[in-house]
């Protein structure tokens, strides 16, 4: 059901009916322009209705002359350097339409004017934040079962979430007790010195009291120790909450990925955020 991960060369795509889209997540420069073709017919023989392609600056006109549009951008992702582009294509009408554009661009706008003030201190110091382990799996996966009714990577599957926190995701969350009440993780990209920020999830009785924050405030301190540079996050275009969570915490917005993934029950737009980390302090 979510999707395959395969290496096209050096290059790494995933792509699947449950988002009806590529995604082109790792670029090796060298299989371009080969992998726009493979990825056309990839597209074409599956019915998928998009591809999405993070690749550098430098090979934006390369795409776009293969029908490619930018839909956000981060500068310096690549060790501070060249920036990194989302470019789209789309092979239906229909995954082209934002449905809820006016509905998106009201929530950006009051998200933008909302960004004064410091939101950790208005944080309740509520539960205790800790990375989470093999053990929490079952538990961290009800969390998701109860905050998203489907999501674009099988969180809900404990053996996933296992697998995954072996390799090359951290997961954090935050315990009231005995209980996960919100839950967070990031992804490291060694390479371009990166890091996404991703999965937040809040049970809905212990939201808006600040958890998100705590939570991302947590994973940055941990990306410095990395010597990460970049961070970034893809959040819904429609959730008010997180949107507002990252503007406030300092990250800039970076642009909209429309129609670009299973969520919540449908397919959404994402938000693109970004943030340029500082160096710890020795």
């Amino acid at each position: 059901m979510y999707d395959n991960i395969e290496k096209f060369q050096k290059t790494t795509i995933q792509h699947g009916q449950h988002n009806s889209r590529i995604y082109l997540t790792k670029l090796y420069e060298a299989d371009a322009p080969d992998i726009i073709q493979a990825m056309d017919e990839l597209a074409q023989e599956k019915g998928y209705g998009k591809i999405v392609a993070k690749v550098p600056r430098a090979l934006n006109s390369v795409f776009g002359q293969r029908g490619y549009l930018e839909e956000a951008a981060i500068p310096g992702f690549f060790r501070g350097g060249e920036d990194m582009v989302f470019m789209a294509k789309y092979f239906s009408p229909e995954r082209r339409v934002e449905k809820h554009q006016d509905q998106a661009k009201k929530i950006l706008a009051m998200v933008q004017g909302n960004t004064t003030g410091d939101i950790l201190n208005n944080c309740e110091e509520k539960g205790v934040i800790r990375r989470c382990t093999p053990s929490d799996a079952r538990e961290m996966s009800s969390v998701y079962q109860r905050v998203f009714q489907t999501y674009p990577f099988p969180i809900h599957d404990p053996e996933y979430l296992i697998d995954t926190m072996g390799r090359h995701i951290h997961y954090f969350c935050v315990r009231d007790g005995d209980s996960v009440i919100a839950l967070a993780s990031f992804e490291i990209d060694v390479d371009s010195l990166s890091v996404e920020m991703m999965d937040f999830a809040t049970l809905p009785e212990w939201r808006d009291q600040g958890l998100a924050c705590r939570l991302l405030s947590q994973m940055e301190k941990e990306m410095k120790r990395f010597g990460m540079l970049t961070s970034y996050t893809i959040a819904r275009a429609l959730s008010p909450g997180m949107n507002i969570t990252f503007a406030k915490m300092g990250y800039n917005y970076a642009g909209t990925l429309k129609n670009n993934c299973n969520i919540s029950g449908c397919i959404e737009s994402m938000n693109v955020w970004y943030k340029t980390l500082e160096s710890p302090v020795a």
